[in-house]
Formats: C-alpha cells, sequence, structure tokens
C-alpha cells in the first residue's frame, strides 16, 4: 500500500458561538475533533483510531448518516443518489469522536474533493438534542474553501430558533506547513427575517492523530463530548433567564437530505 496515503488528524481549537436577539449570549470553549480521510481508511486502518472499538478516544460508523456499519458507503451512495459524480478524491470527515463510548455530535461534516483536491460537495450532518438528524448538501460551482455557501433551514435545532431562514457556511483549510498541518475553520452563521441571527465557528490547529497526542487531548479535557452536552443545556438556561421566547418542536422535514 502507498505510504503517501492521508493519516487521521486531530483538531485542538475553540467552538464559539453568538447569539445577537433578542438577547446578547456569547459563549467560547476549548475543544478538540477529529479529521478523518475516509477513503484512505478504507484501504489501510490507523493503529490510534479505535473505529468502531471502545476507547478514550474513538469513531462509531454508526453516529453519522442512516446509522449503518460503514458510513462512508452510505455517503457515496448519497452523492451517486444525487448526480455528484466527480467526488472521486479523498472525502475528510470533520467530527467529535467518542470519549469512553460517549457522544453527542451537534454538527460534522463530509469534505467530498475531487482528484485534484477541489471541492465537489459538502455533507453538512446536524444532530439535534431530540435525537434527530438531518443533512443539508452542498454542491455547485460556488463550492469552495474560503467561499461562502448558503442553505435554507429547515431543521430544528435550538428551542430559541425558528425553523426559518438561511445558513451561510464558510469553510477554510490552511496547508501543511513544515512543523504542522495547518489549520481548520468551519463557520455557521443563522439569518432570520429581522437579520443576523446567530453566529458559530469551530476551528482548530491540526495534528496527527497519535496515541500520544489522543491521550493529550483526552486528558486535557476530560469526558469533552459530555461536556458538550451540559453546556448545551447550561446555555439553554441562560437563554431562559434572558426571556427569549421558547420554540416549542416541530415535526422534523420529510426528506433526511436538504440540498
Amino acid at each position: 500500500m502507498s505510504e503517501s496515503l492521508p493519516r487521521p488528524l486531530l483538531g485542538i481549537g475553540v467552538v464559539r458561538h453568538t447569539r445577537l436577539r433578542p438577547a446578547v449570549n456569547r459563549f467560547a470553549y476549548p475543544t478538540y475533533f477529529l479529521l478523518l480521510p475516509m477513503r484512505s481508511l478504507r484501504q489501510r486502518a490507523h493503529a490510534a483510531l479505535h473505529r468502531n472499538a471502545f476507547g478514550l478516544i474513538g469513531f462509531h460508523d454508526r453516529d453519522h448518516g442512516d446509522g449503518r456499519a460503514d458510513s462512508l458507503a452510505w455517503l457515496e451512495e448519497l452523492l451517486a443518489r444525487e448526480g455528484i459524480a466527480d467526488a472521486t478524491g479523498e472525502v475528510w470527515l470533520h467530527c467529535y469522536p467518542r470519549v469512553l463510548g460517549y457522544v453527542f455530535k451537534p454538527v460534522s461534516f463530509w469534505y467530498c474533493h475531487r482528484d485534484d483536491g477541489s471541492l465537489a460537495a459538502i455533507v453538512v450532518e446536524v444532530n439535534n438534542t431530540f435525537g434527530e438528524r438531518h443533512c443539508y448538501l452542498l454542491t455547485g460551482p460556488q463550492i469552495a474553501y474560503g467561499r461562502e455557501v448558503q442553505a435554507s433551514k429547515v431543521f430544528h435545532v435550538s428551542p430559541f430558533c425558528q425553523v426559518e431562514g438561511r445558513y451561510r457556511f464558510r469553510f477554510m483549510r490552511s496547508a501543511p506547513q513544515a512543523g504542522h498541518q495547518g489549520r481548520t475553520i468551519a463557520r455557521i452563521d443563522h439569518d432570520d427575517a429581522g437579520g443576523a441571527l446567530l453566529q458559530t465557528s469551530v476551528s482548530g490547529e491540526l495534528q496527527p492523530l497519535s496515541a500520544a497526542s489522543a491521550r493529550r487531548a483526552f486528558f486535557g479535557m476530560p469526558l469533552m463530548t459530555l461536556v458538550v452536552i451540559v453546556r448545551i443545556h447550561w446555555q439553554a438556561l441562560k437563554l431562559f433567564a434572558k426571556r427569549v421566547p421558547f420554540v416549542p418542536k416541530p415535526a422534523p422535514p420529510s426528506a433526511f437530505i436538504t440540498r
């Protein structure tokens, strides 16, 4: 097998969130995440990645897509069904890991590349705290790192936001340089009829995933994915205290994919 296959990466960074109306609410928390070259992992497993097995930090395929044992197969079926035939390069999955077997993944990103390294599509996979999942498929000539891409909001995420308006996405990834693997930023802003409402981003410095880097991440932020769900509920309490109107949960969209 080729020694040039991309290897899994670990991102160490920050998640930021700002609500602008009707009450301002901001937070920034340290975080870490995985960036996995899924097609390369199909050819060669990586010793430091506990895949579909228990570990300090692990990855389970069934946490993505339709919950099957091979999440990449699900993605490739989605792309074929949507007529995206040129995403034949690497597929990088940006997601939270399982930590001691537990995970909640508010959002994951599937970066689907062409053979020349350019982006053919991005699948934004969203989970809410009600156990529901929805995917936004971003494609077209405007897809590229650093460019804004928009999608209508159709899926309920927060009980303090209506299912209306649009998302504005922007994704950036710097090239590896001597001594480090670069940096990645994913930004999602939500606008409604009144204009800008939410500004959210997750960013991090990338490094090779190894047993040592996984241990540093785990012990540096113990029980990180459990803390994610605790922080979500804490921020909801703060919004309730600020008298931000509560929005009852509507039925999920009939289609699993929004293009």
